[in-house]
């Protein structure tokens, strides 16, 4: 797998079928390795180890319904009163970041309300606050420690 922009985390792995499975904390299973599952146990790694969010709060790949469409988010982090804290959208490293990632994340977060949106494909990362009174994003340089 691809050398991401995170540091170095130890994961656990199995193969099964020929495939190569990593071991997802939040989700207690053993996820299929795909790119932008690496991605993303390494934000996920990155909230719980760097930022110190509590991994009870933390949920990865979950529904959400944006109008009449079932979308996935790829990582949330709630807030003790369950309002949501932080929604993380994953790339693959060979995806580009764009204009039409913002929009997907910003889709997500009609519904979500999310305080703060992190956009990444394991190489760069974005990070915005959300100034909902004027309705804008305030980009970042990092992410609050909890």
């Amino acid at each position: 797998m691809h050398q991401l922009n995170f540091p170095k985390y130890q994961f656990r792995f199995k193969s099964s079928e020929n495939k190569t499975l990593i071991f997802d904390e939040i989700r207690k299973k053993f996820i299929i390795l795909t790119p932008e599952e690496w991605v993303r146990q390494h934000v996920v790694r990155f909230l719980i180890s760097e930022k110190k969010y509590s991994k009870s709060l933390i949920n990865v790949e979950k529904q959400l319904k944006v109008k009449d469409t079932i979308k996935r988010y790829d990582v949330v982090v709630y807030n003790r009163d369950g309002s949501i804290f932080l929604i993380v959208e994953c790339k693959a490293p060979s995806i580009s970041i764009t204009q039409q990632t913002f929009d997907q994340i910003a889709r997500y977060n009609l519904v979500a309300n999310a305080t703060y949106l992190m956009v990444t494909n394991g190489l760069e990362h974005y990070y915005c606050q959300m100034d909902y009174e004027n309705e804008k994003y305030i980009f970042l340089r990092d992410l609050p420690v909890k």
